[in-house]
C-alpha cells in the first residue's frame, strides 16, 4: 500500500480495522474511528530503533495488553510475551479489549494506566 502512494504512507482497509483493530466495536464506533484515521508513514515500520538508551534506564515498566487485541496473534507470536519481554523487568497488566480499547472502554484503559504506573512497583512479570 505505502508503496503505491504518493508519500509511502499507508491506511488500513476499512475491513482490517473493523475485523482486527477495534473488534469490540460497534459499527457506528468503528465508522467514528476510521474517518479520523491519518495516512501512516511507512519507514518506522522498517528502520531498525536503537533501544540501547531505553534499556540502561532505572524506570519502572509495565505492559497493558487487550485479551482480545488481534492486530498480533494470541499466543507467544502475541504483544505478550514476544513484544513484553522486550522491556526486561515489567509489569503485565492485562485487561479485556481489542488493540483499540482506548476508543471501545476508555474508563477501564484509565483504570488500568493506574494500575499500571501504582506506587507499589514489585519489579517483577508475574502479571
Amino acid at each position: 500500500m505505502a508503496s503505491e502512494s504518493a508519500d509511502n504512507t499507508f491506511t488500513v482497509p476499512f475491513d482490517v480495522w473493523r475485523d482486527i483493530f477495534i473488534n469490540d466495536g460497534d459499527l457506528d464506533l468503528v465508522q467514528r474511528t476510521y474517518s479520523q484515521l491519518s495516512p501512516e508513514p511507512y519507514g518506522p515500520w522498517v528502520e531498525p530503533l536503537d533501544m540501547t538508551k531505553f534499556h540502561e534506564l532505572s524506570i519502572p515498566r509495565s505492559f497493558l495488553v487487550g485479551t482480545e487485541d488481534l492486530v498480533m496473534p494470541p499466543g507467544d507470536l502475541g504483544w505478550h510475551p514476544r513484544m513484553s519481554t522486550r522491556l526486561g523487568t515489567f509489569r503485565l497488566v492485562q485487561m479485556p479489549g481489542s488493540h483499540e480499547a482506548l476508543f471501545t472502554q476508555p474508563l477501564s484503559v484509565a483504570d488500568k494506566l493506574v494500575e499500571a504506573g501504582r506506587d507499589d512497583y514489585l519489579g517483577d512479570n508475574r502479571g
